[in-house]
């Protein structure tokens, strides 16, 4: 076993995988890439879309959630392709579960974004 690391050398050594994760994800993966521009180029209407600070976060969070989804199916799928080749019913199951979170996380962002569209046009009322 390798001795544990503790307090800021830990934390230090953690970013440092973390930020090798993002660089991986971005190398590798062009759903990831696609995500983080859509993202970035999106980030600007979240100022004038959001009716209220909660509305902001909620815009914020799905697009993150859509990153963060991306990221969980990429390590599912390469975990997946490490441990072999040949297809297995469990190994097709594992990657069409991640797939689907991507999905169902994307709905959700266009739900919230399509959401704070309706009420910043006046189609939707402010919950309140």
């Amino acid at each position: 076993m390798k001795p544990r690391q503790s307090g800021i050398s830990r934390l230090i050594k953690s970013a440092h995988y973390s930020w090798r994760g993002l660089c991986s994800g971005w190398r590798s993966e062009q759903a990831f890439r696609l995500e983080v521009v859509l993202a970035i180029i999106c980030f600007p209407a979240t100022f004038w879309l959001a009716s209220s600070f909660l509305g902001w976060l909620m815009l914020l969070g799905s697009a993150l959630l859509v990153i963060i989804t991306e990221l969980m199916n990429s390590a599912i799928e390469a975990t997946v392709d490490r441990i072999g080749s040949e297809f297995h019913e469990l190994s097709g199951r594992a990657k069409d579960l991640g797939s689907a979170a991507v999905l169902v996380s994307a709905i959700f962002a266009a739900v919230v974004w399509g959401g704070c569209l309706l009420v910043r046009l006046g189609i939707l009322p402010v919950a309140g």
